[in-house]
């Protein structure tokens, strides 16, 4: 294994900086991850990013919060601002199972430990409940007056009026709790490199594509004379009426889906104050994701942090593609990372591929080439204007979405062709509406490119719930796999399928249950991976679980609340997979999120 000097890091200690020759720091960010110089993890993308910018940045990972904010001084003042994010993961989406259990464990902490030493309960889990919101609170306490801006997929899914699933409640948006001075949604590479900037040049930080601002009623209305706004409903509108809530998160998901110059300003009444959601960062072009993915990561775990599951499983991955226009409705992909795709140049990714290649403890197989959705990669559309309503693979696949085959085999032929890999996987999720338009890559991926099983995400079968999730591979479930075994057949090889499937969806029932583990049994599968719907932050399934509202015609809806059915509803599944799943061991997944 490579050895690597502590200097090759962004600095984590005081002694880091003076090395550097640093007497001051621009920019902390803090994490509730441990620092993983990869970039597959946030924090590192995002301190390199400003790094390569010119700023002097340093991590504060994991820091102890039972000591208040003495650990939040240790680099003293930062010139421009605190960078705060829960980490790759929500807080209470890594601490609880959808059904409210506490984990043991946590991939992005050293060793998979979820506690510092000592006593194992909740006030002692290394990444704290509703950790922006702490982590904010002690930077303020530590340096009154420095600028606070949230980021990662906490503040970004809990942006507007929310949905807790272990508090039971609505919360209002985490930057008007954490009184914040910004946040940051999405991908933000750019928003937080002009907020940077902005900050650097003593300018205020107002209007910035990709974030979100806490006003007062006077400066909303000065605001909205010189812009395209669409006022959402509010805190009094949803405790009245809880299907203002499943309103709200539809129009939020409608202009997250747009493109070009059409994207109005979000507005939002909160407890005290209006959110006002800047329009998106335009995403980054093919060229810029190159560079994000080929600034100087060491692809290791600090020497501080140990050994961190969540690397161990993505060390020799490489990230592909950018974006998800399938827009289910379980899924906040889009809101994080945008509906459009953006796929890295082939010559990119070999470069990245060749470094992998080099490290002393490449073992010759990289184990994915990957993202959000694996064949997505080369998509394009082919509309010369935006499109109103990106939204590429429901009912069916587009007309004008094209899928450029040859890439993807042409991506596979050159970084299979690189001197020391053996062999290349695809491990993340494939679109099974999409593989059967592209039937060489199908083939390909039969022949040489399965880690022993193929990951499909039929999710159920039953149409009904299919709409219900926005997504119909499910009905073709039966085809594909003819498809994929007579292939396998012709090829001479044997081939398995992992699907993923999930129970107690709202709309979902014991009964549809029943008749997904049948059909399961008709086709030859297990349920090897399967999860009770978890009703996380920003997606239009947790707000018809909220609701109790259909999400197409607003009607009544089933939606199983209990425990009870929740656990009848996996037995379904257990039933059929080989093995008793215990509850909560069902969890997040790691997958390539920045």
């Amino acid at each position: 294994m490579p050895i690597f000097k502590i200097s090759d890091f962004l600095p984590t200690n005081p002694a880091a900086c003076s090395r550097r020759g640093w007497s001051e720091i621009d920019i902390v960010l803090v994490s509730g991850d441990a620092y993983v110089d990869h970039p597959a993890f946030g924090v590192a993308v995002i301190g390199r990013w400003l790094e390569a910018h010119g700023f002097r940045v340093a991590i504060l990972a994991q820091p102890d919060y039972r000591k208040g904010s003495e650990g939040f001084k240790i680099f003293g003042r930062p010139r421009l601002f605190f960078g705060i994010t829960a980490g790759n993961l929500d807080s209470i989406v890594a601490n609880y199972s959808g059904n409210g259990k506490i984990r043991d464990d946590d991939p992005f902490s050293p060793a998979g430990d979820p506690y510092f030493p000592g006593a194992k309960g909740r006030t002692n889990r290394r990444r704290p409940d509703r950790a922006t919101l702490l982590y904010a609170n002690l930077a303020r306490a530590a340096f009154p007056g420095v600028p606070l801006i949230l980021g990662g997929l906490e503040a970004s899914l809990r942006r507007f009026i929310h949905y807790d699933y272990r508090q039971e409640k609505l919360r209002t948006s985490i930057l008007a709790d954490a009184k914040a001075d910004l946040l940051v949604y999405g991908m933000g590479e750019r928003a937080i490199l002009e907020s940077a900037r902005r900050l650097a040049v003593g300018q205020d930080l107002a209007g910035i594509a990709g974030t979100c601002e806490v006003l007062r009623p006077s400066q909303i209305q000065d605001r909205e004379v010189n812009a395209k706004v669409m006022r959402l409903p509010g805190w009094t509108e949803m405790v009245a009426d809880r299907g203002n809530f499943l309103y709200a998160e539809l129009l939020i998901d409608q202009v997250a889906r747009r493109s070009g110059p059409a994207r109005e300003v979000l507005v939002q009444e909160q407890k005290s104050g209006w959110l006002w959601q800047n329009p998106a960062a335009e995403s980054l072009i093919p060229a810029e994701l190159d560079r994000v993915y080929e600034l100087p990561y060491t692809r290791r775990p600090h020497p501080d942090a140990g050994q961190v599951p969540a690397w161990t499983m993505i060390k020799d991955s490489l990230t592909i593609v950018r974006g998800c226009s399938g827009n289910c409705s379980f899924c906040a992909l889009t809101r994080h990372q945008g509906a459009r795709v953006v796929s890295r140049s082939q010559a990119s990714i070999v470069r990245e591929a060749e470094k992998l290649a080099r490290q002393a403890d490449f073992s010759g197989i990289i184990s994915d080439l990957g993202g959000p959705t694996a064949n997505l990669y080369g998509t394009s559309c082919r509309r010369a204007e935006p499109c109103p309503q990106i939204d590429c693979l429901y009912p069916r696949p587009c007309s004008n979405l094209a899928i450029d085959e040859r890439a993807f085999l042409k991506l596979l032929d050159r970084v299979e062709r690189i001197g020391s890999v053996k062999k290349v996987l695809i491990s993340s999720g494939l679109r099974l509406a999409l593989l059967r338009r592209t039937p060489k890559l199908l083939r390909r991926l039969i022949a040489r490119h399965l880690p022993g099983v193929m990951k499909i995400a039929p999710e159920h079968n039953d149409p009904e719930l299919l709409r219900l999730m926005h997504k119909n591979d499910g009905l073709e479930l039966e085809d594909f796999l003819l498809e994929c075994r007579g292939q396998a057949i012709a090829l001479g090889v044997a081939v398995e399928f992992s699907p993923y499937l999930i129970a107690s969806h709202p709309g979902s029932t014991v009964a549809k249950m029943e008749r997904l583990a049948r059909s399961l049994v008709n086709c030859g599968l297990r349920a090897r991976q399967f999860q009770d719907f978890t009703p996380t932050p920003g997606t239009i399934s947790t707000a018809m679980y909220f609701s109790g509202l259909d999400r197409d015609t607003r009607r009544p809806l089933h939606v199983p609340f209990g425990s009870s059915e929740r656990r009848r509803q996996r037995q379904e599944l257990e039933k059929v997979s080989g093995r008793q799943q215990k509850p909560g061991k069902s969890g997040a997944k790691v997958r390539h999120k920045s």
